[in-house]
């Protein structure tokens, strides 16, 4: 049955190429806002490429994407942002010699209004605006359960610790979409049932939409509403986890290439 609501994201046609090599052909798929909708396939099947596209990082030669009802041929990185999108990476990206909170406040870099003068001399709207936007991270902090960490430098933590910093991060600047590259990669059994727990929270408080990357087919069959699988950057499946858990050529794309399995 065809949802009468108009996806909040759509990707149509959408092909990329690097010199010869196709990393993505003709690729087309939707997002409904609230849901989880995953991203999977074998390494290289052009997931992260897919991801870069749909934030800006990479720009496609052919197709376009439609967010919210508006047609792009293409989406900055500063378009992405502005537009409510925020994103963590396979590698952590955070700021290795600042706090928690610090890392946290700068993920609402956005949210702040006064001019760069203001901020050199902190005073009057700079000033506020640094209290409000510290309380609001305080408040992601709380939600992440991370306030026994929270002036602890960040390359003192361990690394399911910064995992979960760094989707504090992402999740400070309030995002409409959230954009996922494999978020438990490296974590043990439990620290992927904490970040899960963490990312149906902020999908079910918040109304959060989120994109994600994972290798974990436990994970991606858990917490997904809807899965699209790429295989060498042609889409061979997409629906709900059960329907592609079952597709022939979804296994043959796992199991016929073993050695590409994540």
């Amino acid at each position: 049955m065809q949802n009468a609501i108009p996806p909040l994201l759509q990707l149509r046609g959408i092909s990329l190429r690097f010199g010869g090599v196709a990393a993505l052909a003709n690729i087309s798929f939707d997002v409904q806002e609230h849901e989880v909708r995953a991203i999977i396939g074998p390494n290289g099947a052009g997931k992260s490429s897919m991801l870069n596209v749909i934030n800006g990082i990479y720009c496609p030669q052919e197709g376009e994407i439609v967010f919210n009802g508006e047609k792009r041929t293409r989406m900055s990185t500063r378009m992405a942002a502005a537009a409510g999108f925020a994103r963590t990476f396979q590698n952590i990206a955070l700021f290795q010699g600042m706090t928690v909170l610090e890392n946290v406040v700068a993920g609402r870099n956005l949210k702040f209004k006064a001019s760069l003068l203001e901020q050199a001399v902190w005073f009057g709207r700079a000033r506020r605006e640094e209290a409000a936007q510290r309380e609001k991270a305080e408040e992601v902090i709380e939600f992440m359960e991370l306030e026994r960490y929270r002036k602890k430098v960040v390359s003192q933590l361990p690394y399911g610790l910064q995992k979960r910093v760094e989707l504090a991060r992402a999740l400070a600047a309030e995002p409409r979409i959230l954009l996922l590259d494999e978020p438990m990669a490296g974590m043990n059994a439990e620290e992927k049932r904490e970040m899960c727990r963490f990312i149906l929270n902020s999908n079910r408080r918040d109304g959060t939409t989120i994109i994600l990357i994972e290798h974990d087919m436990s994970v991606v069959m858990d917490i997904s509403d809807r899965i699209v699988v790429l295989d060498y950057g042609r889409k061979i499946a997409d629906g709900q986890p059960k329907c592609v858990r079952d597709n022939d050529e979804v296994i043959r794309a796992y199991l016929g290439r073993s050695e590409r399995v994540g």
